[in-house]
Parts: C-alpha cells; sequence; structure tokens
C-alpha cells in the first residue's frame, strides 16, 4: 500500500508540474512584462482545486484515500506547494490557533525570501 501511496503521489506531482509550467507559459507569453500572473494564477487556482478536492472527499464516499492523496498531494503539490501552506493555514485558523497562524505565515515568507537570497548568494560564490 505504501508504495501505491508514493506512486499516485509521484504520478499527481509529474501531471501537476507540467499543468503550472503550461499554465505559467502561457502568461508569460501574453503578459510578458507586466505583474506575475503565472505565478498568481497558479497559487490561486492550486488553492482553489485542493479546497475542492478536500470538500469532495469529506462529502462523498465515492472520493477514496486513493484519490485524495492522488489529486491533494500529487496533482495540487506539483502544482503548488502554496495550495498546501493555505490549507495548513486555514486548519490553524478553523481551530482557533491564531498564534501559530501568525507565525507560521510570517516564518514562511520572511524564511523563503531569505532562503532564495542566500541560495542566490551561495551559487555566485562558488
Amino acid at each position: 500500500m505504501f508504495y501505491k501511496t508514493l506512486a499516485l503521489i509521484g504520478f499527481g506531482g509529474m501531471l501537476g508540474s507540467i499543468a503550472r509550467y503550461l499554465l505559467s507559459e502561457y502568461f508569460t507569453e501574453h503578459y510578458p512584462d507586466a505583474f506575475p500572473f503565472g505565478t498568481l494564477a497558479v497559487n490561486v487556482i492550486g488553492c482553489l482545486l485542493i479546497g475542492v478536492f478536500y470538500g469532495l472527499s469529506d462529502r462523498h464516499d465515492w472520493f477514496t484515500p486513493e484519490w485524495r492523496v492522488f489529486l491533494t498531494a500529487g496533482f495540487c503539490g506539483g502544482f503548488t506547494t502554496f495550495s498546501t501552506f493555505a490549507i495548513e493555514n486555514l486548519a490553524l485558523l478553523e481551530t482557533s490557533r491564531y498564534l501559530v497562524f501568525g507565525l507560521y505565515t510570517a516564518a514562511s515568507v520572511v524564511f523563503g525570501i531569505i532562503a532564495v537570497l542566500l541560495g542566490m548568494v551561495l551559487a555566485k560564490s562558488i
């Protein structure tokens, strides 16, 4: 069962990554010098999709655990990790864990940007 789950996640992730690339390319081609619409679109669509998938899995019996992992961890995970970040934050808000929500959100944004900068600096020094 473990290997089946990994295969489902891997295949879903592959499809999500391809979808992300194609959508980003579309926006880059049509709006080359504008606001980064491709990334914004991918993040918002990924959040919408993971919400739909979780909602369907909670509501319908036909939405098996295998489909859920394929679509959420797989497809949405490959499409954008921002969707996972968003649903984790929603869970924190729903359980009234406001301090953890604030710390997680702030730390993710600040440390993410710092990590990108650090990576660029390290790469230039090699």
